[in-house]
């Protein structure tokens, strides 16, 4: 880890900052993925000084990879309250590797309805797509192997580490 989260969270601010600058008067509805991006929405919102409070998605009956993991036990209800049609939208997570819990989590904001933009800001991008998503807001990308993964802890205070996990042998 070169770089501490407060650093992270300084870039993201700046780039936020940019993109709100460049959506004019508009103030952009955040909203966080559970429970990582919620706790980076949070920081976020507190930083940029934006009122109101942020909303929460839990994609966990959106995954589309329900063979592979099962579903989560401690699955929390999603919250949006506010209005989403025709708004502009900063969706954030912690931690973009596959895209799947993006994809997931824009098929879920879509049942809300329907956002003018959504923009995507992420603590950590790690690589490893499967789907072509990508980040407009990075606060760090990392080149991690395989069998690494970025873990973030937090509320507070929010912090990440690299582990080595064991692969499965084929």
């Amino acid at each position: 880890m070169t770089e501490s989260v407060a650093e992270l969270l300084n870039s993201m601010e700046q780039q936020c900052r940019q993109v709100i600058d460049a959506q004019g008067s508009a103030e952009p509805c955040i909203i966080g993925i559970h429970t990582g991006g919620v706790w980076v929405a949070e920081a976020l919102r507190e930083r940029l000084g934006l009122p109101g409070p942020i909303g929460t998605l839990d994609i966990s009956f959106y995954r589309d990879d329900f063979s592979h993991i099962g579903l989560h036990p401690q699955v929390k209800p999603s919250e949006i309250p506010f209005d989403i049609e025709d708004r502009h939208i900063l969706l954030i997570d912690d931690v973009l590797h596959t895209g799947r819990t993006i994809r997931a989590a824009l098929n879920e904001i879509f049942d809300y309805g329907r956002p003018a933009c959504i923009t995507l800001a992420v603590l950590i991008d790690r690589g490893g797509r499967e789907l072509p998503i990508a980040a407009q807001i990075t606060g760090a990308t990392l080149d991690l192997n395989a069998d690494q993964e970025v873990q973030v802890q937090g509320p507070e205070p929010l912090s990440y580490r690299i582990v080595t996990k064991e692969l499965p042998n084929d």
